[in-house]
């Protein structure tokens, strides 16, 4: 009797180290499946209806508004995007009491890049009161350009029209601007003597 009775406990040892250690193993291989499906791109901040006021020596450089600002920056290449639209007011040192507005349903700034995208019925109204329309428009900031090769339509402060079709190139600050196969309806007192 005392025989089977150390062999039924030998038995059940062996058999709890064995349960035990397939329930480590397995435990372990669920760990390392959970780890390695891990992602990273979800947003570590997150702004509900956005009034950012940006600042440069004490003057205002930029207002914007949005209803949802999210930033992702545990991935390779952080960005902070409005994927519910977003409305810009910028300042110019020039004429600070006249502000350009830019208005878009979605943008997305590139931190590492300096690069934004806006799109969707995007308008910028500059300081001089031109309206620039399109659908969407990028922006260089290192390269200081803005470019789209969506269609283009500029009204200006005189009533003026001009549509360019395949898009337009700009210097970021809109002083010097090319437009692509355009056309129009613009004041003849607006161009050069010799382009007449």
């Amino acid at each position: 009797m005392n025989l089977l009775r150390k062999i039924f406990i030998k038995n059940i040892a062996v058999f709890f180290g064995c349960a035990i250690f397939f329930g480590l193993n397995s435990c372990t291989e669920e760990l390392t499946t959970i780890s390695k499906n891990n992602k990273t791109n979800f947003p570590s901040q997150v702004i509900n209806n956005a009034n950012i006021i940006q600042r440069d020596s004490g003057m205002i450089k930029l207002r914007a508004k949005a209803p949802l600002i999210e930033k992702y920056e545990f991935i390779d290449s952080p960005y902070i995007e409005a994927r519910k639209g977003i409305n810009i007011l910028f300042y110019d040192k020039k004429k600070p009491d006249l502000p350009g507005k830019i208005d878009a349903k979605y943008a997305k700034y590139n931190e590492k890049k300096k690069f934004y995208e806006a799109k969707g019925n995007v308008r910028i109204t500059t300081n001089e009161n031109q309206m620039f329309a399109m659908q969407s428009v990028y922006w260089d900031q290192v390269k200081k350009i803005i470019y789209t090769s969506d269609t283009v339509f500029v009204t200006d402060k005189d009533g003026s029209t001009l549509v360019g079709a395949n898009g337009m190139k700009a210097k970021d600050d809109f002083s010097e601007y090319i437009f692509y196969n355009n056309s129009g309806d613009i004041n003849a007192k607006k161009i050069p003597e010799a382009g007449r």
